[in-house]
């Protein structure tokens, strides 16, 4: 017999790290899966007590990340029933890491290829070979 959807999708979320706040973690995993369609637009979201008996880490930890995604309209509550992922939480977390990505990952790239004499069209091409 399989496990529940929500039992598998903690069992994916597995491993936090002792680098960074859990309750920031709590928010990003929630945020990917949402971010990579493993949650839909309207779907219940596990609960703060299930991710907290999941990471053994303290409810009100859980209950804080998913203030966060309640707080930028990721996630909203059903008094009584739980929480749920917004309408257009996926397109509006793709758009954001867009531009994170863009910001954090693709500019640096380019200023430190020009600073090595890497022209454009160089990387271009070895982009187009990764494929």
């Amino acid at each position: 017999m399989d496990p529940p959807k929500e039992a598998k999708r903690l069992q994916e979320m597995a491993g936090l790290d002792e680098g960074t706040p859990l309750f920031i973690q709590v928010a990003e995993r929630l945020a990917a899966e949402i971010a990579d369609g493993g949650l839909a637009e309207g779907e219940r979201v596990p609960s703060t007590n299930e991710l907290a008996a999941y990471y053994r880490i303290n409810p009100a930890t859980a209950a804080k990340g998913f203030a966060e995604l309640v707080d930028e309209g990721v996630l909203y509550k059903k008094r009584g029933i739980g929480m749920f992922v917004s309408p257009d939480a996926r397109e509006r977390l793709r758009r954001e890491r867009r531009e994170r990505f863009f910001t954090e990952v693709v500019e640096p790239m380019l200023a430190e290829a020009k600073r090595i004499g890497i022209e454009v069209d160089e990387i271009v091409r070895h982009l187009g070979g990764a494929r």
